[in-house]
């Protein structure tokens, strides 16, 4: 489950990534509450719209951003965003406790913080396969999960505290103060053993990596699972806080279900990192089970309850994406790696512009519940996406030796080996196979039979 952790630069990337991680959940939760309390007077939709502006940055520039992860160095690269991350919550924060905090100028902040977002998320998911071989890729992933999902447990809640303590603002600034911790450790990490990046051969260009996805049947039907979840299943914001209006509950109740959630969702993670590597049918499976979820969290007839289901949620989601993400980064040409999972991030985050406002107005005109409802039924389509895809591709048949049993065989990563380049050492060492030898009496005896 922690064989990552055997390498030094991903020790030290991993303690960084949860530190920052715990305070950017931290922010999350803040940024949701302060628009939909002391912006609004309890507008899901303009929470939606704010969501749009963070996501809307990553789906219009995925071109754009997966050729720099794929171009220049991707420490430098994260260096520079995880600073200007940092500086825009700093400010954010100085403005919410000056008290000139305003709507419009929140939605500026989102658009930033999404641009710096847009930039940010390729390159780090791309970064992981600069710092463990491809063989630890799928377990290194699944423990980013577990990273992001741990923060997920302490971030929300500690936030919630804090809000009714003291107030949004310093929350901001808390968030600001850990991305020290991510920029110490890309600081930390040792070049020399960064595991050697694959050059694309020619020119580098933009549309690379959409070729090559349109040729993969199998990641086109991951990627139209994922969009249709990260449109109208992924609001969490919206779900979890306009259910804890329903039910009565501040700021420390919302952050709470956050972590409730959280819980699940680190368990889904810990099991992905125990998978020898990434398969796409545990994806169908794991959407399934969110849309089950989902909708028997829509009817929950009490807090926690509700907060209940949320485990189960979590568990689903994660092990859906976290699963989706390892099956992309093993299965992917390392030269084109970065555009792919830039488009991956693109599809999964770039479906909130579409999805955010429209649960959100759901969420204000019919209540949250209904809203719930449109997200599971967004993940009752993808299920159906992916169950099709596996049963027309021929991987269910009947089993060889039971009669009424159905089998499926192992959807299998589509392996890229790059070419060796000719060395005259390895000519010249190579054993050459030769026929086996016969001994005299064999050929004796053949010839007397």
């Amino acid at each position: 489950m922690f064989r990552s952790f055997s390498v030094f630069n991903y020790r030290v990337w991993f303690i960084g990534a949860l530190v920052s991680n715990v305070g950017a959940w931290m922010q999350t939760t803040a940024l949701s509450w302060v628009v939909l309390t002391e912006l609004t007077n309890n507008d899901a939709a303009a929470m939606g719209v704010t969501m749009a502006l963070q996501f809307a940055p990553p789906l219009l520039l995925v071109g754009v951003t997966g050729w720099v992860a794929d171009k220049f160095d991707r420490r430098r690269l994260l260096l520079l965003t995880q600073s200007s991350l940092l500086l825009i919550g700093a400010v954010i924060g100085i403005l919410l406790l000056a008290g000139v905090m305003t709507l419009p100028l929140m939605y500026v902040f989102a658009l930033a913080l999404g641009l710096v977002t847009a930039f940010d998320n390729p390159t780090r998911q791309a970064f992981v396969s600069d710092l463990v071989s491809r063989e630890n890729a799928s377990n290194a992933v699944a423990l980013n999960a577990a990273s992001f999902n741990g923060a997920r447990m302490i971030g929300p809640a500690v936030a919630g505290i804090v809000i009714v303590a003291v107030g949004t603002g310093w929350v901001f600034l808390v968030n600001a103060v850990t991305f020290l911790a991510m920029i110490a450790a890309l600081s930390l990490i040792r070049t020399r053993d960064l595991i050697p990046r694959v050059k694309a051969p020619g020119a580098a260009r933009l549309a690379d990596g959409f070729r090559y996805v349109g040729k993969r049947p199998d990641l086109m039907v991951a990627f139209a699972m994922v969009f249709l979840l990260g449109a109208f299943g992924l609001n969490f914001p919206i779900f979890a806080s306009t259910m804890a209006l329903e039910f009565g509950q501040d700021a420390d109740g919302y952050g709470l279900l956050s972590s409730i959630l959280a819980i699940g969702s680190l368990a889904g993670a810990l099991l992905a990192a125990r998978r020898d590597r990434a398969r796409l049918r545990v994806v169908v499976t794991g959407t399934g089970i969110f849309a089950v979820a989902a909708t028997v969290s829509a009817f929950m007839p009490n807090y926690w309850a509700y907060a209940a289901t949320l485990m189960l949620t979590g568990f689903a989601i994660v092990t859906t994406l976290t699963t989706a993400n390892g099956y992309v980064q093993t299965t992917t040409d390392p030269a084109l790696r970065g555009r792919v999972l830039a488009l991956y991030m693109a599809i999964l985050l770039g479906g909130t512009p579409i999805g955010a406002p429209i649960i959100g107005w759901v969420a204000s005109e019919f209540g949250p519940r209904v809203a719930i409802l449109v997200g599971a039924a967004a993940a009752i389509v993808a299920f159906s996406i992916g169950a099709i895809w596996m049963l027309s591709s021929g991987r269910f048949h009947r089993h060889s030796e039971r009669r009424f049993l159905l089998t499926i065989d192992e959807t299998l990563p589509i392996g890229v080996v790059a070419p060796e380049e000719f060395s005259d050492e390895i000519a010249g060492t190579t054993s050459i196979p030769l026929p086996a030898q016969e001994s005299p009496a064999t050929v004796a005896s053949r010839r007397a039979g």
